[in-house]
């Protein structure tokens, strides 16, 4: 077996549901699926049997402990040469194995991480969503694309690693970076992906179909928890912090000074701000085909910038790692 499909659920039996029927297209069959389900009252047992005669595929449930160790109790189990991290909310293209297979050919790798899109069937709000957190105006080039800011870190929606590179770094960690556990392991993993020595790169062709949060007020959560953990892991690892990862808070402190100099400059600092935003609105509907789409965007896109701002902001001043 040359590659084993992690994937944590927890109470989204519709969402592995979909992944599992995309995970059948695949051009590429030489592949296991291990569900671990993390304690959920609500299983996927009955959707992981509908694919069982179709799939390699294994159900685990266990008690709750968070996708980081249900990721590490799949791994353990797993029979695969390579293992791949994907959440429940993504859905895999026919040719993702394919081009996962190809691209370790022609340049192998220890470790590796892949982008993502948004479909045609997700809804205005995901699809805005999608584009703040992949456009290159925003912070999508510190994320992974075709054109980057930074390093590029794998995120845990879409990761590949060899199994026994897995197992020597100890998998995901415990340590909780934000005050929401789930978030800022993945780059904590990233991180020690490459001080332990393994190469990691970018797969810009292995890339899948990721739902993200189905409203604003759950992307809010999202990426302020983002922007806290990114001090945390600054604090247990120097290089976790670069100059491209203040952005979102120069932004936020630059709107708040805009804001309070408004009165002052006869509206030119706010001209300022709606040229960024018919930047972020025109660029959006152009990719998105749809006017509606654009106008969430630049709704999505401060969220993104301001929300991961003022994480960053108040985790920089608590002082601590927590």
């Amino acid at each position: 077996m040359k590659y084993s499909v992690i994937v944590p659920v927890y109470n989204r039996p519709d969402e592995v549901d979909e992944l599992l029927e995309s995970l059948c297209s695949q051009t590429l069959k030489d592949f296991e699926v291990i569900i671990v389900e993390d304690g959920s009252k609500i299983t996927c047992k009955d959707v992981c049997d509908k694919y069982a005669s179709i799939l390699a595929l294994h159900y685990y449930y266990k008690e709750n402990s968070g996708p980081g160790q249900s990721r590490n109790y799949g791994v353990e189990r797993a029979n695969g040469e390579y293992v791949l991290i994907i959440d429940s909310d993504a859905v895999t293209p026919a040719g993702y194995l394919q081009a996962i297979d190809d691209e370790l050919h022609r340049q192998p790798s220890d470790a590796w991480g892949g982008p993502d899109a948004a479909h045609e069937s997700f809804t205005d709000v995901q699809k805005a969503i999608s584009y703040a957190m992949t456009s290159f105006f925003t912070t999508g080039g510190i994320r992974g694309g075709k054109k980057q800011l930074d390093k590029f870190y794998p995120r845990s929606f879409n990761l590949g690693i060899r199994r026994e590179a897995y197992l020597a770094l100890g998998g995901f960690s415990q340590t909780r970076f934000s005050k929401m556990s789930l978030y800022g392991e993945d780059i904590d993993f990233s991180i020690r992906i490459y001080k332990a020595g393994y190469t990691c790169r970018l797969f810009p062709d292995a890339w899948v179909w990721h739902k993200r949060r189905t409203d604003f007020h759950k992307f809010w959560r999202q990426v302020y928890n983002s922007g806290y953990a990114r001090v945390n892991l600054w604090r247990m690892y120097p290089e976790a912090l670069k100059p491209v990862h203040a952005l979102p808070s120069v932004f936020t402190l630059g709107v708040a000074a805009l804001l309070v100099l408004a009165p002052f400059t006869y509206g030119l600092s706010l001209a300022l701000l709606m040229l960024y935003a018919l930047l972020i609105l025109v660029d959006s509907s152009v990719q998105a085909k749809s006017l509606k789409v654009g106008f969430l965007a630049v709704v999505a896109v401060f969220i993104q910038l301001i929300g991961y701002g003022i994480g960053f902001i108040e985790s920089l001043f608590s002082g601590k790692l927590r």
